[in-house]
């Protein structure tokens, strides 16, 4: 099973669903309860933690490498879309933005993005749901800077600069929607 998983190299930069971009630091062969596993030791600076993932537990758990410019293209042109604001209840609505998220898959996320950012101009988030955009916006921001090797700040920038270019659009004409 671990010779067809996806090979990981130390160094490399790696998604891991549940809590974003890390890197492969090492990779270590450790006997637990008298079996011998073979770990990738992944570095998570943001979160200063350190996780160890079975070699053979890397697809089941959905660790991949960062995406491919053409999920970035697309996952940029979500951000561009159309906020889709569903009328069911907040928690059911949290439940599935928090699922989208930790689902690792970049255009889900940018989804979720753009459906919780706020122009300036408009009401104000309820706590949670700015909690659930900075959650959002930030693993986004990550994948973008490891990928395009630049920062988180910067990369969060150019992620805001898109969505204040295009969300006024969707919000002038509320009135009449």
């Amino acid at each position: 099973m671990a010779a067809n998983a996806p090979a990981f190299d130390v160094g490399d930069y790696v998604v891991y669903p549940k809590h974003g971009v890390g890197r492969v630091i090492e990779l270590q062969s450790e006997e637990i309860a008298g079996m011998q596993l073979e770990l990738y030791v992944l570095r998570f600076e943001k979160e200063r933690m350190t996780l160890r993932v079975p070699t053979n537990k890397v697809e089941s758990i959905g660790m991949r490498k960062l995406s491919s410019d053409k999920t970035l293209k697309e996952a940029m042109e979500t951000l561009k879309g159309k906020p889709k604001v569903k009328r069911t209840m907040w928690s059911r609505r949290a439940q599935e933005y928090e699922a989208k998220i930790n689902s690792g898959d970049l255009v889900s996320i940018a989804e979720v993005t753009r459906d919780l950012f706020r122009p300036e101009d408009q009401p104000e988030q309820s706590y949670s749901e700015r909690q659930i955009f900075e959650a959002a916006s930030s693993r986004l921001a990550r994948e973008l800077a490891a990928m395009e090797k630049t920062d988180e700040p910067t990369a969060l920038t150019k992620i805001l600069d898109v969505l204040k270019e295009h969300a006024p659009q969707y919000y002038e004409n509320t009135e009449d929607a």
